[in-house]
């Protein structure tokens, strides 16, 4: 970096497992932006980026011309471990202090770091509508979504599920099933409640599809009952990550959400033996995957699909499917059913 100037760092935690803590020797980071959203500016020492998350910072070259150590380290483990790498000022020939910056300790801190996080109202950028504001917490809640993860043991191997069912693939992909009218011979829809069922239920290997009617209003509250930390990840939208807490979720804990500048976003962790609720419109008509971004549980089933069908067959709503599909399973001697007007 030169003296006096001012760069954007984007930080990413790509990893399969483990939250980390990110931090630059002797420099705060002023945070912009997070998951496309712009952010309220405040400055911080260090950031928890949980897996699957993206922060943008900006940092100035405000200290004296030397090396400095950027420092990644994993949070909530037994040990602590730690990566480095080195901001260089234009010329310095001086190298780092050794004195690693500590990194914080315990997930409380990390809840309240969450709590601080803001969207940025009066930022020229793009809304989830053309109007340029969107009052969220003003709209009518549709229906409640509970979703507890838990693990457990299906034929004497290890899965994990969310409201008792473990996903798993089928030979005619989700979405194609659905297009080409014989869904009811490839998935079940709604095999799991929007309640989770008792912590001692069998864990059932299926695949796992919610309905979720066009344009409703939905909450989504993620339990986790488990001793570590885990992450989500919703494709196809930005969602409100409106409130966080420890214990279990009622509906007193919406006297605790954040209704007016949460940030829009597509990714959130959930806290051990704690909650994160979500908000958000289902206006994007397809078959989106919600699922855990720790590898390990999404590879053995802690995923569910969500169906959203517009009811026009419009292409206002969703595009009809490519000619140059590869088609698999049970559709691929079926016709190509009439596109989408």
């Amino acid at each position: 970096m030169e003296s006096g100037k001012t760069y954007r760092y984007r930080i990413c935690n790509v990893g399969l497992k483990l939250s980390l803590n990110f931090r630059i020797q002797n420099h705060l980071m002023k945070l912009v932006e997070m998951d496309g959203s712009h952010t309220v500016q405040n400055d911080y020492e260090s950031l928890d980026v949980h897996v699957g998350q993206c922060f943008s910072v900006l940092v100035t070259a405000n200290q004296e011309p030397k090396d400095y150590y950027m420092v990644a380290s994993t949070r909530f483990t037994k040990y602590m471990l730690t990566a480095t790498g080195i901001v260089r000022y234009a010329g310095s020939n001086v190298p780092p202090s050794t004195e690693l910056p500590a990194g914080p300790v315990g997930w409380a801190w990390s809840l309240n770091q969450w709590r601080s996080l803001r969207w940025n109202l009066t930022a020229s950028a793009a809304r989830p509508n053309p109007q340029g504001s969107y009052h969220y917490g003003g709209i009518n809640i549709t229906r409640t979504i509970k979703l507890a993860s838990s693990v457990g043991l299906v034929d004497g191997k290890r899965r994990f599920a969310l409201n008792g069912v473990s996903h798993v693939e089928t030979q005619t992909p989700l979405k194609l099933a659905e297009y080409y009218g014989i869904a009811d011979k490839v998935f079940k829809y709604d095999s799991i409640s929007d309640e989770p069922p008792a912590a001692s239920a069998a864990i059932t290997a299926a695949p796992n599809v919610l309905n979720a009617t066009f344009r409703d209003y939905i909450e989504i509250i993620l339990e986790n009952p488990e001793r570590s930390i885990q992450s989500y990840h919703l494709d196809g939208y930005s969602f409100f990550a409106v409130g966080m807490g420890h214990g279990t979720w009622t509906p007193a804990s919406r006297k605790t959400y954040n209704l007016l500048d949460a940030v829009s976003r597509h990714t959130i962790q959930v806290y051990p033996r704690s909650w994160s609720a979500i908000m958000l419109t289902f206006d994007n008509a397809g078959m989106w995957s919600l699922r855990s971004e720790l590898w390990e549980r999404h590879y053995l089933g802690q995923q569910l699909y969500i169906s959203v069908l517009s009811p026009a067959r419009s292409l206002r709503d969703e595009y009809s499917i490519p000619d140059n599909t590869l088609l698999c399973g049970d559709v691929t001697t079926l016709p190509k059913p009439p596109p989408y007007v």
